[in-house]
């Protein structure tokens, strides 16, 4: 009889640092009671045979030294070629299915959820199963979906999905990551239903904020945007016009933003109000300078303020699925309100990270 093993990987929600984690400024994450799950087993032959129900595929490829990709982003293959070039060894096929409450290509990180969760479960399939630590399964998530294909993201989706709860990491000059103990209560998340294009957000972000260094790195070599104050951009001006004078503005309000919810939750008693209003500070800057956001998300955030969210904001890269508000009191309220946008709205908690089921 064969041994069936079930492993499960929580989406995230970025509270604060939307694109600033490839920048090595911090971020502060939290896994969400919402899953992605992996049950399967070793079975004779040398082919992996996967079922993807939750969007009516299958996929299968046969286990070489080195696994060739169908497509751009071919995450599932990615980890295996990955692993293998980390010393695993497979001698045996494998069958399962993936299934999940992930919103998927909607923010809450359900490709690197699904990365870490197979990464988890090709480890209990290998030929010497080992403990691995959250953090190396992170690391692994890390080189399987960004490295591998020359992503323009951060580490931010794998750590917090790998580890769980809520996290504050830091990836510059090495990784640093703390585990933050604070009791949040609930979260209302929506799916606003819009497409988005990470790659492509992440890339034009990412590249305004990159030219901004560069330039400013050749001209002052002091200048850092881990230390540079909101007060010193005048210094500046001559070099940069008026939309990357506010887009540098904008990265270092959020990055002080980020420190500044570091505080509140580290103190013995939570402010609630005080998170709220800083998430609302944080999304001023997400619609307004980073333009990530959408009319129908704002008018989501203000909905779900106005039914007695202390605070609201987009979530993820942008330009489209989920904002999520933060309601520790009457989260039915706001659940309730949301659902004049779109049904695809739930309750949820902070979560602990991938697990072993069995």
């Amino acid at each position: 009889m064969q041994t069936t093993h079930k492993v499960s990987t929580p989406g995230r929600i970025c509270l604060f640092g939307e694109h600033q984690d490839y920048l090595g400024l911090p971020v502060i994450a939290a896994a969400i009671s919402k899953r992605i799950f992996i049950d399967g087993k070793k079975v004779d032959g040398n082919s992996v045979k996967i079922e993807l129900p939750d969007i009516s595929q299958t996929d299968s490829f046969l286990i070489e030294e080195k696994v060739l990709y169908k497509n751009e982003r071919d995450y599932l293959r990615s980890a295996f070629n990955v692993l293998v070039r980390e010393g695993y060894s497979f001698t045996r096929g494998i069958e399962c299915k993936i299934h999940g409450e992930i919103p998927i290509n909607a923010g809450t990180s359900s490709s690197s959820a699904l990365i870490i969760a197979w990464i988890q479960f090709l480890i209990l399939m290998s030929d010497k199963p080992a403990n691995v630590s959250l953090q190396k399964i992170a690391e692994l998530g890390y080189k399987a979906e960004v490295l591998e294909f020359a992503e323009p993201g951060g580490m931010m989706d794998h750590y917090s999905t790998a580890c769980g709860n809520i996290i504050w990491l830091e990836s510059t000059p090495k990784i640093n990551l703390q585990n933050i103990h604070a009791r949040l209560g609930t979260f209302v998340l929506a799916n606003s239903l819009e497409p988005k294009d990470t790659k492509y957000i992440l890339s034009r972000v990412k590249k305004g904020v990159m030219n901004i260094t560069q330039i400013l790195s050749k001209l002052d070599p002091g200048f850092s945007i881990h230390t540079i104050q909101e007060d010193d951009v005048y210094r500046y001006e001559d070099e940069l016009n008026g939309d990357t004078n506010e887009l540098l503005k904008g990265t270092i309000r959020n990055r002080d933003l980020t420190f500044e919810a570091y505080k509140v939750l580290s103190a013995e008693s939570i402010d609630e109000q005080r998170f709220g209003r800083l998430m609302n500070e944080h999304q001023k800057v997400l619609r307004d300078v980073l333009q990530i956001s959408t009319p129908k998300i704002d008018n989501m955030i203000e909905t779900s303020l106005k039914a007695g969210a202390f605070g609201a904001k987009i979530n993820g890269s942008g330009g489209g699925g989920c904002m999520f508000a933060y309601a520790p009191k009457n989260p039915e309220k706001v659940l309730e309100a949301l659902k004049k946008y779109t049904q695809d709205a739930w309750i949820v908690t902070i979560d602990e990270g991938t697990r072993i089921e069995n």
